[in-house]
């Protein structure tokens, strides 16, 4: 779920924090992507003649060709990505995912029904609802991944944190995901659209966190307290109070303490034995691995035994999947070129062209351009 209404409210009260760009714009750049979003995405969108793709024995495949064909399209605009799976899920987490099996309940309901009544529009709507994230489709992404020579990692708990704890250490430049949270948790940069933005003809928008915190006119703490108040995955929100309501009231009183004592129980009733204090902690000291033990470490594809993976186990096509590898390897290698072309360009300073026509003009003129320096290069 993320955070109910952050993105709108953002872009309400501080547009500057966020900046629209195109994929080509990140050269260069580390990318921490959310995989376990990733995942969902590609199951639910990557499909032919609106079935998932799956194997000849039925075992679906759409999130291998997502993974495969999107990662590809990354390298080959310079992005360096490592993927990071969810852990664990936090105890606190529990309400939302109950209410996530509810909703799950209710949609197969409404697809039996949908497909009684011959509702083919209704069908696809529901079916996707069901979608779900299974630990196979987790380990064959995983597998792939490693295959391809892209580092990823498995955090502990919320694959977020983990990420908003690479881009903070700064191994990573920004944390690609879908989920406004990862700012909540301290991310510098988040990415929305990033691993879908070309399929969805989507700019990739960048926030800042600290211009959010500049434009709301809020510190961290604050914001992670707004951002309970707006509602989060780790307990329920207070009824009544919206986007606007939260940032005043927090602007005003500067923590949930203080909001809790000044609101009108009648008007705004707080969820009795509210946990937000256990969920500020969340945001704040989440449980990841230290980015000091991790080493992120981008590899040469493994031609064969990836063809031996996605062709003979999973049915694609071999000369696609080649095809696939080959881009993969000219990305990378041209990605490195041009990173160390960018790094040793000579970039002339605004003056150079005016001190040569000065030295031109007159002897010793260029000598004391350069400060003074004496025969071997050394300032006198």
């Amino acid at each position: 779920m993320g955070i109910l209404g952050l993105s709108k409210l953002i872009a309400d009260v501080a547009p500057s924090a966020v900046k629209e760009n195109e994929i080509k714009n990140f050269f260069g750049r580390k990318v921490a992507v959310d995989a376990s979003m990733s995942l969902y995405q590609f199951l639910v969108a990557v499909r032919q003649e609106g079935q998932m793709l799956t194997t000849a024995d039925g075992e679906t495949t759409s999130h291998l060709m997502g993974f495969f064909y999107r990662t590809i399209r990354m390298v080959e605009n310079g992005i360096k990505p490592v993927y990071v799976f969810d852990g664990k899920p936090p105890t606190m987490k529990g309400g939302e995912l109950a209410k996530r099996k509810e909703r799950r309940e209710e949609a197969q309901k409404a697809l039996e029904k949908a497909e009684e009544a011959g509702n083919a529009e209704d069908v696809e709507k529901f079916s996707r609802r069901l979608v779900k994230v299974t630990k196979t489709h987790t380990e064959e992404a995983k597998t792939l991944l490693r295959l391809m020579g892209i580092p990823y990692v498995e955090a502990p708990c919320e694959a977020e944190a983990q990420c908003a704890a690479l881009a903070k250490a700064g191994k990573v430049y920004g944390v690609a995901t879908e989920d406004m949270d990862a700012l909540t948790f301290g991310t510098p940069i988040l990415l929305r659209h990033m691993t879908f933005s070309e399929a969805r003809k989507m700019p990739i928008k960048e926030f800042h966190l600290s211009r959010v915190l500049e434009g709301l006119e809020l510190k961290q703490e604050e914001f992670i307290d707004m951002c309970i108040l707006l509602g989060c995955d780790y307990c329920d929100s207070i009824k009544g109070v919206g986007p606007k309501r939260a940032i005043e009231l927090i602007r005003s009183h500067k923590s949930l303490e203080s909001v809790v004592k000044q609101l009108d129980p009648k008007k705004y009733p707080v969820p009795e034995d509210w946990p937000f204090a256990e969920a500020r902690n969340l945001f704040i000291e989440p449980e990841v691995t230290d980015p000091a033990d991790i080493e992120l470490k981008w590899s040469e594809p493994q031609e064969e035994k990836l063809v031996e993976f996605m062709c003979e186990e999973k049915g694609f096509s071999e000369e696609r999947i080649r095809n696939g590898i080959k881009k993969l390897t000219k990305a990378r290698n041209s990605s490195t070129q041009g990173r160390l072309d960018s790094f040793f360009k000579v970039l002339p300073s605004p003056n150079s062209n005016a001190n040569k026509r000065k030295s031109e003009e007159k002897p010793g003129a260029a000598k004391k351009a350069r400060g003074g320096r004496g025969k071997f290069g050394k300032a006198r």
